[in-house]
Parts: structure tokens; sequence; C-alpha cells
């Protein structure tokens, strides 16, 4: 049985990801801000090898804490999928910085720490894997403008996984950044094109097929690559 480590698992992909692994016997970690409130994660756990732990990925502290109670048992899957649109106001004429800044503090610095601080568990793994999310709207090549803080935050998550890829080769681990698709969520929006099960279903299929070749790659929920 594998074990799943997922962050902002109370909504959303997060959520979806965690009914996906549990449907597959994983045993899953569902991190989240306040289990408390996360009353679907709740509903879960009674019935399913599933444990709740508190995290918030702004806080340095609790990163170090949710590392901690881990303590060393081995992680054979991370999926970095916390993440912030960024703020409301991200245009050439009305940023909000301060949540500019702190959309690299959620979506670039923490699945970052979280990698890092998890590589000793990664490493007792047989088959481990990081993956984070990402989005499309991170790709150079695009041409889109606006959500300045989104697209810049994600594009050097993009980064940060191609070198772990390279660091931490050695141990084995696969790590890639991934695009979602674009999913009816709070983010998403109603008009999205796929669901938060076409999504999740998805992503697994990406993981459980994941190969060495992949590592340091730019991959789709379907497991196309994408331009940097």
């Amino acid at each position: 049985m594998e074990t799943v480590v997922i962050t902002g698992a109370n909504r959303g992909i997060g959520l979806g990801l965690v009914k996906v692994f549990l449907a597959n016997k994983a045993r899953v970690v569902a991190a989240c801000r306040h289990p408390e409130k996360a009353q679907e994660l709740q509903k879960l756990a009674k019935n399913s090898d599933l444990e709740i732990l508190p995290l918030d990925v702004a806080n340095e502290a609790s990163i170090t804490g949710f590392i901690a109670s881990l303590g060393d048992q081995p992680i054979d899957i991370l999926i970095n999928n916390a993440g912030t649109l960024g703020g409301e106001r991200q245009s050439a004429s009305d940023m909000d910085f301060d949540a500019w800044a702190q959309a690299f503090v959620v979506n670039t610095i923490a699945p970052f720490r979280l990698t890092v601080g998890l590589r000793a568990n990664l490493k007792r793994s047989s088959r481990p894997r990081v993956i984070s999310v990402s989005s499309q709207m991170g790709s150079l090549a695009g041409e889109g403008a606006g959500y300045y803080a989104y697209r810049s935050s994600k594009a050097a998550l993009n980064k940060v996984m191609r070198g772990l890829a390279t660091d931490l080769e050695p141990d084995g681990v696969l790590v890639c950044p991934i695009h979602p698709g674009w999913v009816k969520t709070d983010m998403g929006g109603a008009n999205a094109a796929i669901t938060v099960t076409q999504s999740a279903e998805g992503i697994f299929r990406l993981i459980d097929t994941l190969t060495a070749a992949q590592s340091g790659h730019f991959l789709t929920w379907e497991g196309e690559e994408l331009p940097w």
C-alpha cells in the first residue's frame, strides 16, 4: 500500500485526489489549514485509511511541524496541490503587490520547503514521486496577459521543480510540475472544461505510470508534455 501526502486536500482538486487515491487502496495523509472544518474529509476518514493533519503552507512553522508529525515513515507520493490565485487585482493598471508576494510564498516556496523537508521520507520509498500542481498559465510560451501573480509564481514553481528533478535524481525521486486542466473549482469557475473527478482521475493515472524519462518535464493531467 502506497502512502500519499496531499496538500490543500479539503476542497477542489485536492479533495478529488484524496477520493481517487482512497478508492485505489492508498493510504492518504490529507493536509489542510483547518482539519476540524473539513467536513468531507472527516466523513471519508471514518471508513478509510485517511489521516488528516493541519498544515498552513504559508507558515514556515506550520510546515516544520507538519514534517515532524510524519516522523520517519516512508512517503511514496507527495502532491503539492495547495495554491492561491494571488488576489483579484492583477493587472498592469492595478496590482496588489502584497498578494503577489504571498502567491510566491504559497505557490513556489512552500512546495520547495515541503519537498526538501520530506526528502528523507521519500528516499525510504521504493518508488518516490513528487507532483506539484502548476498551470499552463505559467508557461513562458503562452501569450496571455493579466494574472501576473498567478502566472509568475507558477512559472517559478516550474523552474523550482525542474531543479529538484535534477537534485533528487540520485535518490530515485521523480519530480514533475503538472497542469491539472481547466477544472470546475472555485478558482476555475463553473464554465471550466473538465470536472474535478476527471482531473483527479487523470492525475492519478499520470502518477501511477510516471517514468524516470518524464521526470523534470512539464506535463498535463493527460500525460502530454507542455512547453516551459
